[in-house]
Protein backbone atom coordinates (compact mmCIF):
# COMPACT_ATOMS: atom_id res chain seq x y z
CA UNK A 1 0.00 0.00 0.00
CA UNK A 2 2.85 2.17 0.53
CA UNK A 3 4.02 1.87 -2.57
CA UNK A 4 0.57 3.80 -4.26
CA UNK A 5 0.55 6.67 -1.71
CA UNK A 6 3.97 7.59 -2.34
CA UNK A 7 2.81 7.49 -6.09
CA UNK A 8 -0.41 9.34 -5.11
CA UNK A 9 2.01 12.37 -3.49
CA UNK A 10 4.21 12.04 -5.86
CA UNK A 11 1.55 12.98 -8.87
CA UNK A 12 -0.46 15.19 -6.97
CA UNK A 13 2.49 17.33 -6.30
CA UNK A 14 2.62 21.15 -7.13
CA UNK A 15 4.56 20.66 -9.85
CA UNK A 16 3.59 17.97 -11.56
CA UNK A 17 0.17 19.50 -11.80
CA UNK A 18 1.26 22.61 -13.42
CA UNK A 19 3.54 21.00 -15.59
CA UNK A 20 0.63 18.54 -16.33
CA UNK A 21 -1.29 22.04 -17.12
CA UNK A 22 0.77 23.30 -18.81
CA UNK A 23 1.43 20.67 -21.27
CA UNK A 24 -2.62 20.66 -22.02
CA UNK A 25 -2.61 24.34 -22.33
CA UNK A 26 0.32 24.32 -24.65
CA UNK A 27 -1.75 21.62 -27.02
CA UNK A 28 -4.56 23.88 -27.08
CA UNK A 29 -1.60 26.97 -27.65
CA UNK A 30 -0.13 24.84 -30.47
CA UNK A 31 -3.74 24.79 -32.61
CA UNK A 32 -3.81 28.56 -32.52
CA UNK A 33 -0.79 29.34 -33.36
CA UNK A 34 -0.65 26.56 -35.73
CA UNK A 35 -3.74 27.96 -37.10
CA UNK A 36 -2.60 31.90 -37.17
CA UNK A 37 0.45 30.29 -38.91
CA UNK A 38 -1.34 28.32 -42.21
CA UNK A 39 -4.32 30.53 -42.34
CA UNK A 40 -3.65 34.17 -41.77
CA UNK A 41 0.13 34.61 -42.25
CA UNK A 42 1.62 32.05 -45.00
CA UNK A 43 -1.50 33.57 -47.57
CA UNK A 44 0.70 36.52 -46.84
CA UNK A 45 3.94 34.99 -47.33
CA UNK A 46 2.27 33.67 -50.58
CA UNK A 47 1.74 36.59 -51.93
CA UNK A 48 5.04 38.26 -51.04
CA UNK A 49 6.97 35.16 -52.53
CA UNK A 50 4.75 35.58 -55.46
CA UNK A 51 2.95 32.19 -54.67
CA UNK A 52 5.40 30.30 -54.39
CA UNK A 53 4.87 26.46 -52.60
CA UNK A 54 8.11 25.38 -50.89
CA UNK A 55 7.13 22.12 -50.13
CA UNK A 56 7.29 21.42 -53.81
CA UNK A 57 10.58 22.54 -54.33
CA UNK A 58 12.88 19.37 -54.85
CA UNK A 59 15.92 18.06 -56.32
CA UNK A 60 16.15 14.93 -57.88
CA UNK A 61 19.24 12.53 -56.97
CA UNK A 62 19.30 10.02 -60.25
CA UNK A 63 20.05 13.04 -62.10
CA UNK A 64 16.42 13.40 -64.07
CA UNK A 65 14.08 16.07 -64.81
CA UNK A 66 10.76 15.78 -63.43
CA UNK A 67 7.88 18.18 -63.34
CA UNK A 68 6.39 17.92 -60.64
CA UNK A 69 7.51 16.03 -56.79
CA UNK A 70 4.62 13.81 -57.07
CA UNK A 71 6.20 12.91 -60.76
CA UNK A 72 9.62 11.90 -59.13
CA UNK A 73 8.27 10.11 -56.34
CA UNK A 74 5.69 8.11 -58.52
CA UNK A 75 8.59 7.09 -60.84
CA UNK A 76 10.81 6.00 -57.49
CA UNK A 77 13.10 8.89 -57.37
CA UNK A 78 15.40 9.61 -54.74
CA UNK A 79 14.67 13.21 -54.22
CA UNK A 80 16.02 15.59 -51.87
CA UNK A 81 12.95 17.81 -50.50
CA UNK A 82 14.64 21.48 -49.73
CA UNK A 83 11.50 22.99 -50.35
CA UNK A 84 9.83 21.18 -47.14
CA UNK A 85 13.38 22.54 -44.91
CA UNK A 86 12.47 25.80 -46.05
CA UNK A 87 9.00 25.90 -45.70
CA UNK A 88 10.35 24.82 -41.94
CA UNK A 89 12.36 27.18 -41.32
CA UNK A 90 9.89 29.85 -42.37
CA UNK A 91 7.23 28.59 -39.82
CA UNK A 92 9.57 28.65 -37.16
CA UNK A 93 10.05 31.85 -37.65
CA UNK A 94 6.63 33.46 -38.25
CA UNK A 95 5.77 30.89 -34.80
CA UNK A 96 8.09 32.28 -32.79
CA UNK A 97 7.65 35.92 -33.71
CA UNK A 98 3.77 34.92 -32.90
CA UNK A 99 4.63 33.47 -29.38
CA UNK A 100 7.04 36.68 -28.87
CA UNK A 101 4.57 39.39 -29.68
CA UNK A 102 1.41 37.03 -27.91
CA UNK A 103 4.36 36.85 -24.62
CA UNK A 104 5.19 40.56 -25.11
CA UNK A 105 1.72 41.87 -24.50
CA UNK A 106 1.11 39.27 -21.99
CA UNK A 107 4.45 40.64 -19.40
CA UNK A 108 3.28 44.67 -20.37
CA UNK A 109 -0.11 43.39 -18.76
CA UNK A 110 1.46 42.06 -15.76
CA UNK A 111 3.26 44.90 -14.92
CA UNK A 112 -0.41 46.88 -15.38
CA UNK A 113 -1.61 44.62 -12.47
CA UNK A 114 1.77 45.24 -10.81
CA UNK A 115 1.95 48.97 -11.09
CA UNK A 116 -1.81 49.12 -9.03
CA UNK A 117 -1.65 51.59 -6.51
CA UNK A 118 -0.96 49.66 -2.76
CA UNK A 119 -3.91 50.29 -0.44
CA UNK A 120 -3.16 53.20 2.07
CA UNK A 121 -1.42 51.24 5.23
CA UNK A 122 -2.84 51.19 8.30
CA UNK A 123 -1.27 52.71 11.95
CA UNK A 124 1.78 50.67 12.50
CA UNK A 125 1.79 48.52 15.83
CA UNK A 126 3.35 51.36 17.66
CA UNK A 127 1.08 53.96 17.11
CA UNK A 128 -1.84 51.51 18.16
CA UNK A 129 -0.03 50.74 20.96
CA UNK A 130 0.87 54.83 21.87
CA UNK A 131 -3.01 55.18 20.86
CA UNK A 132 -4.29 52.73 23.49
CA UNK A 133 -1.95 53.94 26.31
CA UNK A 134 -3.12 57.45 25.92
CA UNK A 135 -6.87 56.29 26.29
CA UNK A 136 -5.74 54.57 29.26
CA UNK A 137 -4.22 57.51 30.69
CA UNK A 138 -7.66 59.78 29.70
CA UNK A 139 -9.57 57.10 32.11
Amino acid sequence: MGFFKDFKSFLMKGDIVNLATAVVIGGAFNKIVGSAVADIIMPIVGIITGGTDFTQKFIALDGKEYETLAAAQEAGAAVMTYGNLIQAIINFVIVGLFIFIVLKAYEKSQKKEEEAPAPPAGPTQEELLAEIRDLLKKD
